[in-house]
């Protein structure tokens, strides 16, 4: 199963990188600029097949890729042989205008907004199987006492529904996880409805290390049991599908999360009540932990499910662009949050992880349908393909965002740039984007290390 997620991410990643270095390809020929190879993957070729002027290839690592343009590195060989300029042969990227340079290093990040767009007006228009859980809440510290956590201080209450978050509706968890995670540290207005009556309340959500909003709930599940897990102690105890968990060593269960009080208690066995069919039975169940004190008891508990409609072709364009530029102020606005004492090997994830993310999701999407995975997969494509655009156009170094700025100033002195400047800037660029990639892949190594 880990191989069948590894595959699904590298695929999924391969895809946003591809739509990024079209991108780039595209936009440079309109631009009159000549393209010599286009590579998905990097390093040595494994498989390569030229059409026209453009060497189309697959490199040995499948993760990242480029497109290169006639004449881009002209000037390290310019620097090292102490020219002034850079050889203004037509055709090659240096003897292009800057504002073309401008639209060529523009296109990569543009396409993976387009394709952003593609992906979410698609999944609107065919209709999406959304799985999530009610809007009806458990208090964090009923379940683990001793910390207040922003909802007890609003003053929500275990059973209450949050039916709307800043002046939008939540019909579901999910809906309520996408206004509270966005919005660290900022009042919001929330409304509850509690024994059929509204109350207006406001909310401080948290932040939590990875720089997420929190506000201390879960999410209300009755303890029906959806599916086994094949081998658990869940499987092993008897208990089957549709059963319905009444009592756990002598412990009430109106829910599925007052399990979690019972077993950070590391119980060494559970003495379950379960009702099957209207007969109420007993079985013994052995969890195993471990170094953490974590389990799994091998239960997935009955989920909420609803299908959105089918919107027509214009509605689902617009409500796919919206969706993509929201997420896209979004995420701009997310930075911030890097230099607000958020920890970085939680917040900042790194192709490993990324292609393990895109595998997992699909994989538990796939477990219920093929159409659940697709779309499922897609959505979250379409996050990493905005996420791809905000990154490449940051002003760094090497970066597409910091080519263009370093064109913008060139086309304000009205003439090239030293080979020199173009040397250091790229120079420490990669010295930037070497230093990310190192500390990210020590995130994702913890990461994996903790799960």
């Amino acid at each position: 199963m880990l191989i069948y997620r590894i595959l699904l991410g590298l695929l999924g990643l391969g895809i946003v990188v591809f739509v990024h270095e079209l991108g780039h390809l595209i936009a440079a020929r309109l631009m009159k600029i000549d393209v010599e190879a286009f590579s998905i993957g990097w390093g040595k070729p494994i498989l390569k097949k030229k059409f026209g002027a453009v060497e189309y290839r697959l490199g040995v690592f499948p993760m990242g890729g480029y497109c290169k343009m006639r004449g881009d590195g002209d000037y390290e060989a310019a620097y090292e042989k102490s020219k002034q300029g850079l050889p203004a042969e037509k055709g090659t990227f240096f003897s292009a205008h800057p504002y073309r340079r401008v639209v060529a290093c523009l296109g990569g990040p543009l396409f993976n907004l387009i394709f952003a767009v593609l992906i979410l007006s698609v999944i609107w228009g065919v209709g999406f199987e959304v799985t999530t859980l009610s809007n009806r809440i458990i208090l964090v510290s009923e379940i683990f006492p001793g910390n207040i956590n922003p909802a007890d201080e609003a003053g929500i209450r275990t059973g209450d529904r949050i039916i709307e978050v800043n002046n939008r509706r939540t019909e579901s968890s999910r809906d309520l996880q996408r206004i509270i995670a966005v919005n660290p540290r900022r009042e919001l207005p929330i409304r509850v409805e509690r024994n059929g009556q509204l109350l207006d309340l406001s909310v401080t959500p948290a932040m939590d290390p990875s720089g997420i909003g929190r506000i201390g709930v879960y999410f209300w599940t009755n303890p029906v049991i959806e599916r086994i897990m094949e081998g658990s102690p869940a499987k092993i105890a008897g208990l089957q599908t549709g059963d319905t968990i009444l009592r756990v060593n002598g412990n009430d269960l109106p829910h599925s999360m007052a399990l979690l009080r019972i077993l950070a208690e590391r119980p060494q066995v559970l003495n379950i009540e379960y009702s099957r069919d209207g007969q109420i039975s007993s079985a013994s169940l052995i969890p195993i932990y471990n170094e953490a004190g974590a389990t799994s008891l091998g239960i997935v508990w009955e989920a909420y499910r609803y299908r959105t409609p089918r919107l027509s072709p214009p509605l689902a364009v617009a409500r796919g662009a919206s969706e993509t530029w929201e997420t896209f102020i979004r995420s701009i606005a997310g930075l911030s949050m890097l230099f607000q004492g958020v920890d970085l090997t939680q917040a900042v994830a790194g192709p490993v992880r990324i292609t393990y993310m895109v595998g997992d999701i699909a994989v538990d999407g796939f477990r219920e349908n093929f159409w659940t995975g697709i779309s499922s997969m897609a959505s979250f494509l379409a996050l990493i393909s905005i996420a791809l655009c905000i990154m490449n156009l940051l002003p760094l170094p090497i970066l597409d965002g910091g080519m263009i700025l370093l064109y913008f100033a060139e086309s304000f002195r009205r003439r090239l740039l030293h080979p020199k400047i173009i040397s250091v800037f790229q120079a420490v660029g990669i010295v930037l984007i070497g230093g990310l990639m190192i500390f990210a892949l020590f995130g994702d190594i913890l990461f994996f290390a903790n799960r």
